[in-house]
């Protein structure tokens, strides 16, 4: 056996501030406040982050209004020109980028690396390809512009949820108002410094940092015509309630339960590869994680045998060690509902089984975790636990699977194995997910659209369906 050696990527390729301010039209200013943002991996204080409060907020989308007129007016040629600048310096800056995320975020760096920071660069291309098309979309003749967008996004993917709201947005002549996690601002504030290099005119994007109460400000503000939200399924409805009746236009990603589902023919290595992809990617902070394993009983115990040998060389560490699989949790507060959701489950009898795993003194770490004799009535196989945690379910036939993976409030995405193309077809028609993988699991691509049904949401992100969001 080879022994894996530390290849860590240096730190010191990204410059990080001791302290940041709000970009309100064009320009870093002080907020009302500050907090402070920690390195998950170490609890590592890496900077001081302004807090905005509500006359900031006003601010920011007042800036953003004047913008919109001059932007909206440009010809989309001229828009696009803009995006493929920022796509071309992100990809220039990746390496900053993807050090900062994984710093930040405690994910990864050969995730960071690898999957974020290339996907962000294809939604910018891609939407950028898409600015002098619009009448083409199918949206009519004359696509408009909704005017200001409010966009609030969460501390799993950073940078790519930014790229997701922004780049659509900005292709079809809105101008934006970016709220990131209070956990994860860096990347957000960096990407600030991308749109100066970029020559963006000042107020077409704002960022403005803060906990739930400037996301409060912002999605309740009245000079706001669009509201993107992704989180939590519980804030979702709160967001909902705050919308419900002013005119604003609403899209929301919420949480997810989704079921990967193994039948008795499907490649069990290559299963087992997308199980592990499917829960282990960025430690299970996926909402579109494959938490719930729906195994047919055939082939059930060669399956699992498989799964915990594959899990026992997952490698938990430094998140700038290239060699690590499974980084950080990314907060205190993300790792006592994972542990608390954990409990619970053995708690209530199924049975809980982790590689053997020496964690860190320092960080919030956890280790990959799977349960065995889960029922449906289990709160593990019901709740959101958005951690490395994977409960296995067991099935018979096509029926029983495909009514346990829709046994659930959640509806964003779903994975089916198997060697039949017309079992994959059947079943995947089926199941009450916005993306069904087959044979794969967590592969995204810009010119796909991606959203849920049920409690995890309505509205599309990406490709042409993701335009609408911001047409009105």
């Amino acid at each position: 056996m080879f022994e894996y050696a530390p290849a860590p990527e240096s730190r010191s390729v990204v410059e990080i501030a001791p302290s940041y301010g709000l970009f309100i039209d064009g320009e870093f200013t002080p907020g009302k406040d500050v907090f402070k943002t920690v390195n998950p991996a170490s609890e590592e204080v890496l900077a001081e982050v302004a807090e905005a409060g509500p006359e900031d907020v006003d601010r920011a989308v007042a800036a953003a209004r004047r913008a919109f007129g001059t932007w909206s007016a440009l010809p989309g040629p001229e828009r696009a020109r803009y995006l493929f600048r920022i796509a071309r310096i992100i990809q220039e800056r990746s390496r900053e980028l993807a050090v900062l995320e994984s710093l930040d975020n405690g994910k990864p760096i050969r995730e960071s690396r690898d999957v974020d920071l290339p996907l962000v660069a294809a939604h910018f291309f891609y939407h950028a390809g898409w600015a002098d098309k619009l009448e083409y979309a199918g949206f009519g003749p004359d696509p408009r512009p909704l005017g200001v967008a409010g966009q609030v996004i969460p501390w799993n993917f950073p940078l790519l949820m930014l790229a997701w709201k922004i780049a659509p947005a900005l292709a079809t002549g809105n101008t934006v108002v970016l709220k990131p996690a209070e956990t994860t601002p860096l990347s957000a504030l960096f990407f600030a410094d991308v749109c100066r290099q970029a020559d963006l005119p000042p107020g077409v994007v704002n960022i403005v940092t803060g906990a739930g109460d400037t996301g409060r400000h912002l999605v309740e503000h009245p000079d706001v015509n669009k509201v993107a939200f992704t989180g939590s399924t519980e804030v979702g409805r709160q967001i909902a309630r705050a919308v419900a009746g002013t005119g604003k236009k609403l899209s929301l990603e919420l949480g997810g339960k989704a079921a990967n589902i193994v039948f008795d023919d499907a490649p069990i290595d290559q299963a087992v590869e997308g199980i592990v992809n499917g829960i282990f990617f960025n430690q299970g902070h996926v909402c579109c994680a494959g938490s719930r394993l729906l195994v047919q009983e055939s082939v059930y115990e060669p399956l699992m045998e498989s799964l915990k040998r594959r899990m026992a060389t997952l490698r938990l560490g430094d998140p700038l060690d290239k060699n690590t699989d499974i980084g950080a949790i990314n907060s205190a507060a993300q790792l006592a509902r994972i542990r608390e959701l954990s409990d619970v489950g053995a708690a209530e009898g199924a049975e809980r089984w982790s590689p053997a795993c020496e964690l860190p003194e320092q960080g919030f770490w956890f280790a990959p975790t799977i349960f065995t004799g889960v029922t449906q009535a289990h709160r593990i196989a019901r709740e959101e636990i958005f951690g490395p945690v994977l409960s296995v379910l067991t099935f018979r036939t096509p029926d029983e699977a495909v009514e346990k993976a829709n046994n659930t409030p959640y509806g964003l995405s779903a994975g089916i194995w198997s060697d039949k193309g017309s079992r994959i077809l059947a079943v995947a028609d089926r199941l009450r997910a916005g993306v069904v993988w087959a044979n794969t699991f967590n592969k995204f691509d810009p010119t796909s659209p991606f959203g849920g049904y049920k409690e995890s949401g309505y509205g599309r992100e990406g490709g042409r369906h993701g335009l609408e969001a911001y047409l009105a």
